[in-house]
């Protein structure tokens, strides 16, 4: 199990803000902790693996529960 570290609720936001947000709660992390991010907008499944590829960060996983998509980042 892995430890959530922070976590970040954009529900109802929409591309780019989940990620601006999340970038934000990262940069208030240290290197190895963990953000949950919850959000609803179905773009930010593919806007999360080029943030975490592009920044360098771990998708840890990502699952979509009635509607939300909970992302787990590590940060690099």
């Amino acid at each position: 199990m892995t430890t959530i570290d922070a976590e970040l609720d954009t529900a109802g936001l929409n591309c780019p803000l989940p990620i601006l947000k999340a970038k934000k709660a990262l940069a208030g992390l240290s290197s190895g902790q963990v953000l949950r991010v919850i959000a609803t907008d179905p773009e930010s499944v593919q806007d999360f693996k080029t943030f975490t590829q592009q920044l360098g960060h771990a998708l840890l996983g990502v699952r979509e529960d009635g509607g939300r998509f909970y992302f787990l980042l590590r940060k690099a």
